[in-house]
């Protein structure tokens, strides 16, 4: 079966940012997640979820992706707005922020996704092609795989992936990642490995983190129950 990647203004899509943190400041990093900036994103029209993650084996040490019903969302007014006028407590943690990487993807998801995995891969690809190849190993190995609960690929738009401040300019590369889902840490090591070996990826493409908080759009308390 051929795969094809979504693609477009109504593609499902998620903002992806991956980063470090001064240490000093790790605790007022992670309470401006948990306090306002997760909930200020995820209030925005079109957001469905966020999610936050710490690192088992990884580059960076935090990664946040948010979904989105459609790339449009982040053309919206209203998302627009957030992104341009940041609170200041969002101002301090963005030049606390390191070695920052911030995309906004589009998402295709492979095989039917059942719950949110406590543990998450990210497999590094070089090319679109590449991410087909992935795709199509999802497919031809899903039944196999341990303890996977989902599996997607996430392909960067050029024009929306602007950099937060963090992000070093120079030799920036906007590169595709192919996203596992699983139970539990060892298991979508496993997964992602087998994967790596498939498409002779380096272990360095490889990097493995733990959930810390998912929150749903539909978790929020609507306008009317607030009033």
């Amino acid at each position: 079966m051929a795969v094809k990647l979504a693609s477009g203004q109504s593609a499902p899509a998620e903002l992806f940012i991956w980063t470090d943190i001064d240490p000093q400041h790790d605790k007022d990093f992670n309470q401006w997640y948990e306090q306002e900036h997760m909930l200020e994103r995820v209030r925005i029209p079109g957001f469905v979820w966020a999610r936050r993650y710490r690192a088992v084996q990884a580059e960076r040490q935090y990664l946040a992706l948010y979904r989105t019903q459609q790339l449009a969302v982040f053309n919206s007014a209203a998302y627009q707005q957030a992104f341009q006028h940041q609170t200041q407590w969002s101002l301090q943690n963005f030049e606390r922020m390191q070695n920052t990487m911030r995309r906004v993807m589009t998402s295709t998801l492979f095989g039917a996704a059942v719950g949110t995995g406590a543990a998450l891969a990210l497999v590094a690809l070089s090319t679109t092609e590449q991410a087909i190849q992935a795709a199509q190993w999802g497919l031809e190995h899903a039944a196999d795989l341990q303890s996977v609960v989902s599996m997607r690929v996430l392909l960067p738009d050029p024009q929306l992936s602007t950099p937060l401040p963090s992000e070093p300019t120079e030799g920036r590369v906007l590169q595709p990642f192919f996203v596992l889902e699983a139970t539990d840490t060892q298991a979508v090591q496993q997964a992602a490995q087998q994967l790596g070996q498939s498409l002779g990826l380096s272990a360095q493409a490889i990097s493995v983190f733990q959930l810390l908080w998912e929150l749903r759009a539909a978790d929020l308390p609507t306008e009317a129950a607030d009033s």
